[in-house]
């Protein structure tokens, strides 16, 4: 009765003369249906036409073009895969209401989440509330933002007003911030419509995502495997078609190793490029060098919207710097040297690993782009420099809050204390030298780049493994679980912007992604590249699970508490 009463005051009644003076009477059954109500005549004024021929109706001040006849509606599948771009398209011009957006994702939700435990708060009636109200401003021809009735997903370590905000950790349980993080008010300021917020690992600290407060996250790919961490939840739910695209975090992959193990895209961005203001842990100290927040999305193109949304300076960001959006021009983009290598000549990768490189390397060399081998130096130098950042610092400014709850973390977090424990004490001589090599680093890393500003290389050793695995054997060595890794830590360690792509398959079927790196505050070139490789090798996939039923052992979603 509510959706009717909406409807009313926009200045429509059933079966009642249309406002507009084209004279048609009523709306077709399909667009009534999206608004919860029934058509009671279908009678079309044939005089009133739009220019495809088309009867034509007016809600309030937006003018409705209606088909001839009545169509079948779309169906959940296809609609819960439609990219950001295409839905947010879709509701502008009318063929489509945020009501039945929202609910066909909210209708995925219920169907996958319960075996894949990638959303841990869901805001069923806020999301259908602002979806209303997404519907009435579209009724009303309101102005509307790039994602207007787009629904999203948010990391459970990012600020989102209503949502728990747990880190993954029973030391936060119950947490709810009062207002939005400056990304999640962005968002919502661009139209769209937060669902809930997904699962991490505790405290961020994995590749996989797993905790004592909601469980295991399953990769939508396999339900053996992991989706990656920290971001493992915001990255199954957007492959699994339970989201459209979300924000994700990344202080040594935490992005786009889900991204690659998830066959979804992600921007790990510059630091200060998108504000980090409303995360925890905080982006503070050692950590705002390496800790950033970014889009995660199934397009090239959408990770672009979303970037351009979410980025601008803030107060709250210590690297905030006011870089305006550029957008990049084709000929500009031509004249980009890219350089690419298949492994850093320390740690193995997969053939379909190196494989996916060298095609995305083609894609682009056939596209007329100067692709050459190249591999810069040092990166074994800045994979040590990040663990001493990363690790070491990490368990110094995480202690305070662990010391006399150890009984209560996660199994995983306990593996990363005793690693990091069995080193040598870090020294504020240590810590300060770190900082010295680490500006160093960049600065060669920077100089080698004036050649190629663009490089092409693995996101990980491997594809999506399975829950709990250490340790693999890649072209007969042994890589374990830190190494296998590494080819996403060196780029937090420099403040290099670095987006995923989909770019091959493993012969289990997982997919496998390639890594684009760019020169600091450079993310429109690397977005352009990545559109350019998604074009060549096909792009998103929908992943088996998420089209037919999951017939597996259903983990608890903890949805609503």
């Amino acid at each position: 009765m509510s959706r009717v009463r909406e409807a009313a005051d926009a200045g429509l009644k059933v079966g009642a003369t249309c406002a507009h003076p084209c004279g048609q009477r009523d709306l077709s059954e399909r667009f009534l249906a999206t608004l919860g109500m029934t058509m009671v005549e279908h009678n079309y004024d044939k005089k009133a036409v739009g220019s495809n021929g088309s009867p034509v109706c007016r809600l309030g001040s937006a003018c409705y073009t209606l088909p001839p006849m009545p169509q079948p509606s779309r169906g959940v599948s296809d609609l819960v895969f439609l990219s950001a771009a295409e839905l947010g398209e879709s509701i502008r011009r009318k063929r489509v209401s945020p009501v039945e957006v929202v609910e066909a994702h909210l209708a995925q939700i219920d169907r996958l989440n319960p075996q894949l435990n990638a959303i841990v708060s869901l805001d069923r009636e806020g999301a259908l509330a602002a979806a209303r109200r997404a519907e009435l401003a579209v009724m009303r021809g309101d102005g509307l933002g790039p994602l207007h009735g787009v629904p999203v997903t948010i990391k459970s370590s990012i600020d989102s007003a209503g949502l728990r905000c747990e880190a993954g950790t029973r030391l936060r349980a119950g947490y709810v911030p009062a207002g939005d993080a400056p990304v999640v008010a962005r968002l919502k300021a661009a139209g769209a419509i937060v669902l809930g917020n997904t699962n991490v690992p505790e405290l961020l600290m994995a590749w996989e995502t797993d905790n004592t407060l909601y469980g295991r996250t399953n990769n939508p790919w396999d339900l053996a495997r992991t989706p990656g961490g920290s971001s493992g939840g915001e990255a199954a739910a957007i492959a699994a078609g339970c989201s459209v695209a979300g924000v994700g975090s990344d202080g040594g992959g935490s992005i786009r190793v889900p991204a690659h193990f998830s066959g979804i895209c992600g921007l790990k961005p510059t630091p200060g490029r998108i504000p980090s203001t409303g995360h925890f842990p905080p982006s503070l100290g050692p950590f705002a060098l390496l800790g950033v927040v970014g889009p995660m999305a199934r397009t090239a193109h959408d990770l672009k919207i979303l970037f351009e949304v979410m980025a601008g300076p803030d107060d709250g960001d210590v690297c905030a710097a006011p870089v305006p959006f550029r957008a990049v021009q084709e000929a500009d983009l031509r004249r980009v040297r890219v350089g690419y290598f298949e492994d850093d000549g320390i740690t193995p990768v997969t053939p379909e690993t190196r494989a996916a490189v060298r095609a995305a390397a083609k894609a682009l060399e056939q596209q007329g782009f100067n692709v050459q081998p190249f591999r810069p130096e040092g990166l074994e130098d800045m994979r040590h420099l990040w663990w001493t950042f990363f690790g070491r610092t990490g368990r110094l400014l995480l202690d305070p809050m662990l010391e006399g709850h150890e009984s209560e973390l996660t199994p995983i977090l306990k593996e990363f204390i005793e690693v990091v424990a069995a080193e040598p004490p870090l020294t504020l001589e240590r810590l300060l030298h770190t900082w010295l090599e680490r500006d160093q680093c960049r600065t060669r890393l920077l100089m080698q780049m004036r050649q190629f500003p663009v490089l092409l290389c693995p996101v990980c050793s491997i594809p999506a493994f399975r829950h709990g695995e250490r340790a693999w054997k890649v072209d007969g060595q042994s890589v374990g679980y830190l190494d296998a890794m590494r080819y996403a830590q060196w780029v937090n360690l420099t403040g290099n912007p670095a987006a995923v792509v989909p770019a091959g398959r493993s012969p289990e079927g997982l997919p496998i992604g390639v890594q684009i790196v760019g020169r600091p505050h450079e993310e429109e070139v690397i977005l352009a590249i990545a559109e350019k490789i998604e074009s060549a090798l096909g792009g998103r996939q929908r992943p088996p699970s998420a089209t037919a039923t999951i017939d597996s052992r259903r983990s608890d979603a903890h949805l609503g508490r």
